[in-house]
């Protein structure tokens, strides 16, 4: 499901019922929970979180336009969608959420590289959600960016 909307409130307002609370729930606990520094915004259609170019200016893809995406959040057509790039960075990270997702809910979480799916809206782990959104500060971020050389344009 791809979005038009300019702003996270826009893009909100424009879900399907049945996705308005658990994106509410899930748009507030990743902002309660992330480190200072990141801002909410839109990007390729999603919400987004991101280090600002007055943090980052060299932006992302070495594009001084676009500022450096860290978490981003989607409605799917089947599923809610959590991008979260510091895992795709951290291995470490990607495998302490995949582990305390399975012992708290039971079952094996859907996973790609640095994406999160969640096809069942009542078994959202928002809590779990907002400390993994807590695990990597700006500064982290920028560093393991930059110590991956893979912020170059190609």
């Amino acid at each position: 499901m791809t979005s038009e909307a300019r702003t996270p409130e826009e893009y909100m307002d424009e879900l399907p019922e049945d996705r308005k609370e658990p994106m509410e729930k899930l748009r507030k606990v990743i902002k309660e929970n992330l480190p200072e520094g990141f801002v909410e915004t839109m990007w390729y259609g999603m919400i987004c979180y991101v280090v600002p170019l007055s943090r980052y200016p060299l932006g992302y893809l070495e594009d001084r336009k676009t500022p450096l995406p860290f978490m981003a959040l989607a409605s799917q057509k089947q599923h809610i969608s959590l991008y979260h790039m510091g895992a795709y960075g951290e291995d470490s990270l990607a495998k302490w959420f995949k582990e305390k997702y399975e012992e708290q809910m039971g079952n094996k979480l859907d996973m790609g590289k640095s994406c999160f799916r969640f096809r069942n809206m009542k078994k959202v782990p928002f809590e779990l959600i907002g400390e993994f959104s807590s695990k990597m500060t700006v500064d982290e971020w920028i560093a393991l960016v930059k110590a991956s050389g893979r912020n170059r344009k190609r």
